[in-house]
């Protein structure tokens, strides 16, 4: 990504536009919004990073032993905890939470890998990740504190980006499951049942986040045929009712993988942000 420039943004439902918040030639990757509405989490070169809306700026954020971090990061809704997915220890990826109120090392919550966080209940008691185990990849979720993992849903085909709905009854996701060789949207009750197809159109769609008030879902689409979730492609955000129905596309940008992986809405549900890239 040496030719690109990273540059984090925020798209405002009530004004219906998208306004720059820090432009780097770091590559910079999937944004999180604190729960005081202060401020953003990123990740780049392995590290997080916050950046301060009132005076942005990548700060760095000690994460103490880790330091092969992914995208794959949040925060718990109390604003106590972060969730971080890394491989520092070179078995694949792992689930840790690091506590912000103390200077304790991060503490490790999921047994296996590779481990791929996503979600975290409203309670913030639960988190929802991604899991390949015995080689099939499913939705899987633990305790925060660690524990016994539990799987959701699971079957030889691709699942990815599990996120709550703020009432914490459904647990939104993308997968292949529909067998047409495409990723849609999909959703499952939190105890496994009701699995339900969300999206069936052209398009290649992952990564869906539900909105703090319930209102809409936005997720991320690729054009037709697109293979995983790569970098470097046209793509569009779109949204959709939480009930279904046909999806309203928001932006077209350049970006993909790094874009919107993670939940990155406003507390507020008013705008969410996302990075979008561009040749320097």
């Amino acid at each position: 990504m040496a030719n690109w420039t990273s540059r984090i943004m925020i798209y405002d439902f009530e004004e219906g536009r998208a306004f720059p918040v820090l432009e780097t030639d770091m590559h910079i990757e999937a944004p999180n919004w604190t729960p005081d509405g202060s401020a953003l989490i990123v990740n780049g070169d392995g590290r997080l990073f916050e950046v301060d809306l009132a005076e942005p700026e990548l700060a760095e954020i000690d994460t103490g032993l880790l330091i092969k971090l992914n995208n794959d990061h949040g925060i718990t809704p109390d604003g106590t905890k972060l969730i971080l997915s890394d491989h520092t220890l070179g078995a694949g990826s792992l689930i840790w939470t690091l506590d912000l109120e103390s200077d304790d090392d991060p503490v490790q919550i999921t047994p296996k890998a590779p481990s791929w966080w996503h979600g975290v209940s409203p309670d913030g008691k639960t988190v929802a990740y991604t899991a390949v185990r015995d080689d099939t990849f499913g939705i899987w979720t633990c305790p925060i504190d660690g524990g016994t993992e539990t799987c959701l849903i699971q079957s030889e085909y691709h699942y990815d980006g599990p996120d709550y709905t703020p009432d914490g009854a459904w647990v939104w996701f993308n997968s292949e499951r529909s067998g047409n060789g495409s990723s849609d949207l999909w959703r499952v009750r939190v105890d496994g049942t009701g699995a339900e197809q969300m999206t069936d159109d052209e398009r290649v769609n992952w990564f869906p986040h539900p909105s703090p008030d319930g209102s809409r879902i936005v997720y991320l689409a690729y054009p037709e045929g697109t293979k995983g979730h790569p970098a470097d492609l046209d793509v569009e955000l779109r949204t959709i009712d939480p009930n279904g129905g046909t999806p309203e596309v928001l932006l077209s940008l350049f970006g993909g993988q790094g874009t919107i992986n993670v939940p990155s809405w406003s507390p507020d549900g008013v705008a969410f942000a996302y990075v979008e890239y561009a040749r320097k």
